[in-house]
């Protein structure tokens, strides 16, 4: 029997681990940490740079940084198989190809590079290397959605091959890439897989599970047989690649988890439309209570004020909770105009920056913690709850992972944690999540 590949998860936010369970995440990529994930019985695991939140020179020195211990961590495992997937999102928003330029040069060579952007419990497919949403039914051109026209992560081509053009300024030609149809994956690419060669770039198209699935397969054949690859990918692929069947505790069953039966937390950072219309039906369930911050002030508020803000935050929370009910924590919706990217990503951080003094500062004794939003789910583990590593518990709504903090944390030992993406689910979708872990 071969032995499957490692595979290692370069994660831009903490969502890509949306449809696998009972492995690590890692929230730091020293080499001692790396060798945890390495060691790890688990055949995947994932470290979360949260490389989307930042500018490409950021995201260049951290992927640059994160391979280079990986390389050392590696060798001092003596490990040769495995796979390298730098996870983004399946709206085709995100530093391609920064990331896959730098995993290449720091872990290569690679014989090819896959992009496999379809996300299934996302609604998201790709045929004939067009990529869609499902919007109402209805498979829409991701260019044609709002998420093309994303102030940092703009494109103009839902065809694959002319995206890559496009990202790559015309270094990676529309012709030149390799695409992978459903046909090809349905009749067995492993022929084709085991002649790459050159970190060639090629598109793969998904529609169900079972493609990948198939696809998976001949990758992991190619690979025993020496191929090298890397992936810039969405969620789907992962659940393939890995295999791991289903997860332990059903998603229905998923207030088992929860401290003591006690009411929770929710913190929304995402602004996203799908995030908003969410927060608004939540917010009419029983037991929820709204706690709007502000985030308006932070454009030129003073450090007092700020204090203000949080502290004023922090008492409502309080009285929520003491009342038995849960606080929904959320900024304000309006968006907000910047002079240029770098103030847009500096005003984002400073939100999150109060966001996490809000999580550090929740009562201690609460049941569990919904966060909502990709960045803002990144900073809860990283920065507001300071992990050094979570365990993957599985999906308590299709898409949205469960971790929870080992049992000597100093703050919140284990405390389930829901890490929730803004553009996923449908509009009850958060109000479900949190009814799972308040069902009696």
């Amino acid at each position: 029997m071969t032995t499957k590949p490692k595979i290692i998860v370069l994660d831009d936010d903490p969502t890509g681990s949306q449809t696998v369970h009972s492995c690590l995440l890692l929230t730091r990529w020293d080499t001692d940490t790396l060798q945890l994930g390495l060691r790890d019985d688990s055949p995947i695991f994932f470290i979360l740079t949260n490389t989307r939140a930042l500018t490409p020179e950021q995201a260049t020195v951290v992927t640059r940084e994160v391979c280079h211990n990986l390389k050392i961590a590696l060798d001092a495992e003596g490990i040769t198989d495995f796979l390298v997937v730098s996870r983004s999102d399946s709206t085709l928003r995100g530093h391609y190809p920064v990331e896959t330029d730098v995993i290449a040069e720091e872990v290569g060579p690679f014989d090819a590079h896959f992009l496999v952007p379809a996300f299934f419990e996302g609604g998201r497919i790709t045929r004939e290397s067009i990529h869609y949403l499902i919007i109402d039914g209805i498979p829409t051109p991701v260019h044609e959605t709002e998420f093309a026209r994303d102030s940092v992560f703009s494109y103009h081509y839902s065809y694959l091959p002319d995206y890559v053009e496009e990202k790559t300024k015309s270094r990676i030609k529309s012709d030149s890439v390799e695409r992978f149809v459903l046909e090809d994956i349905r009749q067995g690419s492993l022929q084709r897989l085991q002649q790459l060669t050159d970190n060639q770039c090629c598109v793969v198209d998904g529609e169900n599970q079972a493609d990948l699935d198939k696809f998976a397969a001949d990758i992991l054949t190619a690979a025993a047989q020496g191929k090298h690859f890397l992936f810039r990918s969405a969620a789907s692929i992962l659940t393939s690649l890995a295999n791991l069947g289903t997860q332990p505790v059903a998603a229905a069953d998923m207030a088992q988890y929860v401290r003591e039966g006690k009411p929770g937390a929710v913190i929304v950072g995402s602004h996203v439309k799908k995030t908003t219309q969410q927060l608004e039906y939540l917010l009419k369930v029983p037991g929820i209570v709204g706690v709007e911050v502000d985030v308006a002030h932070l454009l030129d508020e003073s450090a007092i004020q700020r204090k203000e803000l949080l502290e004023n935050t922090l008492k409502l929370v309080r009285e929520i909770h003491d009342n038995g009910k849960t606080p929904v924590v959320y900024t304000s919706r309006q968006e907000l105009v910047f002079k240029d990217v770098d103030t847009r990503l500096n005003f984002g951080l400073a939100v999150s920056a109060l966001l996490m003094d809000i999580v550090r500062g929740l009562p201690s004794d609460i049941g569990f913690l919904i966060s909502k939003g990709g960045i803002t789910s990144n900073d809860v583990l990283s920065t507001g709850l300071s992990l050094r590593a979570a365990r993957l518990l599985g999906q308590i709504i299709p898409g949205c992972s469960v971790v929870r903090t080992p049992d000597d944390h100093p703050l919140f030992p284990n405390l389930p944690v829901v890490l929730f993406p803004g553009n996923v689910g449908d509009a009850d979708a958060l109000a479900t999540t949190y009814q799972r872990f308040t069902a009696n």
